[in-house]
């Protein structure tokens, strides 16, 4: 038995060259596997990381067996998949477990409890606070910059905060990392891929309209509910050494993508520098202040669900997906309030063509729109469960859409659509043309 089971693991794939490979409906079994996995990990919040396990071994199984990759078939053409990706994974395996302490360290500094203290002290107050949360994030975490502002709502509004501005906080959070390739992890995954955070920062473009619509709206909501009440803390001391480690983790970080990007390019797809560099800069700063060290084990359970869904969309076939363009852009912020956001962002980088800054906006702002759809709203949801109402979301949150659509539109009429052809070798072809400037 044994035997006959390695015989089918090394069955190579041109046994099905004559045919066309399996699917239904003209849709590829990879694709139908991979949005089971994702509709699972939408509906099974508190089992996602067996969900993702169990669609990366169901998917690998299929494409060993069956199709097999573009690296060879069978066993040694997974291996060699593996041995293309290894980089990406560990790269973003390092990011995400050290940010963690980032953020952690960030939120000891004491900074976040000293913020309010320059608030308004009417809705302008709310609205403030989610300008706030919104440039936190474009250097932390979107994850920690949501907990925060959650943090200091539940200060600032007597622990009764109005789901419509939990789903801005969200939203600011979101939209603030969408911008910033140290702000979200799908922006990091296309810094580490090789686009220039200069091109991500198109995305701020749309951010900013979008947290403008939906800070004012969700303000009012907030003021009309529970009118913020002011509590300074005033003999409260800044931690430089904490805001230290902060600075010396992302300058390293920064640094190293700069450096090997321009002067050694070639061996950034050999070694994963960014995420060394990070945990280089944690082990030089250990005299400075304790890591919270306690926090790797959930960072780590963290790290393994979403790189496990990184690996299920790198064995996708891309080339048969729907051409790039803005409208598919426009589409996949509006598939990841339901889907995750990380998987859509490998999909795409895998298959190329977009607009790196529309992309950012929409996979990052997109996923506000539900509670679930983005990790910054199922780690705000814990803090506040009456946010666990889709319904409620969608009812009170219902400028998050809105100004998805709005600063979508802003972004298109004034910079336009410039997908970016030369990346992954991958010339986009425009389903919709997008408006001539």
């Amino acid at each position: 038995m044994p035997r006959v089971l390695l015989l089918l693991l090394l069955l190579p794939v041109s046994a099905f060259a004559a045919v066309d490979l399996p699917s239904v409906g003209g849709i590829p079994i990879e694709f139908i596997l991979f949005a089971l996995t994702l509709l699972g990990v939408a509906l099974f919040h508190h089992a996602t990381l067996y969900v993702a396990l169990t669609g990366l071994f169901t998917i690998s199984a299929y494409k060993i067996w069956v199709t097999g990759f573009k690296t060879g078939a069978g066993l040694a053409g997974f291996v060699g998949h593996l041995g293309h990706e290894w980089v990406t994974i560990v790269n973003l395996f390092c990011l995400l477990t050290g940010f963690a302490l980032l953020a952690r360290h960030f939120e000891k500094s004491h900074v976040p409890v000293i913020l309010p203290k320059f608030l308004p002290a009417d809705w302008k107050g709310g609205f403030m606070m989610l300008v706030m949360v919104f440039v936190l994030s474009g250097f932390l975490d979107n994850i920690a910059a949501a907990l925060i502002g959650g943090a200091m709502a539940h200060q600032l509004f007597r622990a009764r905060v109005h789901v419509g501005y939990l789903a801005a906080i969200v939203a600011a959070s979101n939209a603030g990392g969408s911008g910033s390739v140290v702000g979200d992890t799908t922006t990091t995954m296309m810094w580490i891929d090789g686009i220039s955070p200069l091109i991500v920062l198109d995305a701020y473009v749309a951010a900013v309209v979008a947290l403008v619509i939906v800070a004012y709206f969700a303000a009012r909501q907030q003021h009309a509910y529970s009118p913020i009440i002011k509590h300074v803390h005033q003999h409260t001391q800044i931690d430089w050494g904490r805001i230290f480690i902060v600075g010396t983790m992302l300058v390293f970080a920064v640094g190293t993508n700069v450096t090997i990007n321009v002067k050694f390019p070639e061996l950034a797809e050999h070694f994963p520098f960014i995420g060394a560099a990070v945990w280089v800069a944690l082990i030089l700063t250990i005299p400075v202040r304790r890591h919270d060290w306690e926090l790797m084990p959930e960072a780590i359970k963290g790290s393994i669900f979403l790189l496990s869904l990184v690996l299920c969309a790198s064995m996708m076939p891309v080339d048969k997906l729907p051409p790039a363009s803005w409208v598919s852009a426009l589409a996949l912020g509006f598939i990841s309030a339901v889907f995750d956001n990380i998987p859509l962002t490998a999909l795409a980088l895998r298959q190329g063509g977009y607009d790196w800054g529309f992309l950012a906006y929409a996979v990052g702002f997109g996923g506000s729109m539900l509670w679930f759809g983005s990790s910054a709203g199922v780690a705000l949801s814990n803090m506040y469960p009456e946010a666990r109402s889709a319904a409620q979301w969608i009812k009170c949150g219902w400028h998050v859409p809105v100004a998805y659509v709005v600063g979508f539109m802003v972004l298109l009429f004034t910079l336009g659509w410039h997908p970016d052809a030369g990346h992954k070798n991958v010339v986009a072809v425009p389903a919709v043309s997008a408006p001539a400037h």
